[in-house]
């Protein structure tokens, strides 16, 4: 899978949850990030906490080009540096105030987070589109099972009795993120259709967690 662990690619949003200005909390297998993009159009996954007082990143908001924690206001630039102190409006900031920053990629309308250093790029779904995005209460066995086919090398599940949907999953804390792709060509029915096999997929998937646990 390739966003299992370090040196692998997250798939943390897809690309139409995040426009120009906003900020969206995301995860990856190092940890919590704020997930933001720039008024330019930037897209970069920070650290969640602020240096200053630890407040999370994911609940600040986004002016220009940096990313601003809504406690005290401190600025923070696409690569980590703090540029700016409101209470001090004149001190140009050391360089050692700074927020960790990861590699991200955006293809496909997916947005790729760096866990690490990964020796590719992350993998290109060019024949899929997504479609939307749902949080499942189950792990990536439980949803294997559900879906009856398994993770493929691009971390996309392909189900047997819908071929023209991919299922492309990121394992989180404690559930699962499922992005679900389509083929582009496919008619608005179809597209229902697809959203409704994802709940469905979903319901099987947590009865099939619970059951597990018990």
């Amino acid at each position: 899978m390739p966003f299992d662990g370090a040196g692998s690619w997250a798939p943390v949003a897809l690309s139409s949850d995040l426009p120009p200005g906003t900020v969206i909390p995301a995860w990856t297998s190092a940890g919590s990030i704020a997930l933001w993009r720039s008024q330019s159009g930037r897209a970069t996954a920070s650290s969640d906490r602020c240096p200053h007082r630890g407040m999370r990143l994911s609940h600040g908001f986004v002016r220009g080009e940096a990313l601003s924690c809504i406690y005290h206001g401190w600025s923070y630039s696409p690569s980590g540096g703090c540029i700016r102190i409101p209470a001090h409006p004149d001190l140009v900031p050391p360089e050692t105030i700074r927020v960790a920053v990861q590699q991200v990629e955006e293809s496909g309308g997916i947005l790729w987070v760096a866990v690490e250093q990964p020796a590719k790029q992350p993998p290109q779904l060019d024949a899929l589109v997504p479609l939307r995005s749902l949080t499942v209460e189950a792990d990536v066995t439980a949803i294997e099972d559900a879906a009856g086919a398994e993770v493929d090398a691009n971390g996309l599940i392909r189900p047997p009795e819908f071929p023209w949907i991919g299922l492309l999953l990121a394992p989180q804390e404690r559930h699962t993120l499922v992005h679900l792709l389509i083929e582009p060509d496919r008619s608005p029915a179809e597209r229902l259709t697809a959203s409704r096999f994802a709940e469905s997929l979903r319901r099987r998937a947590e009865e099939r967690q619970r059951e597990s646990a018990e």
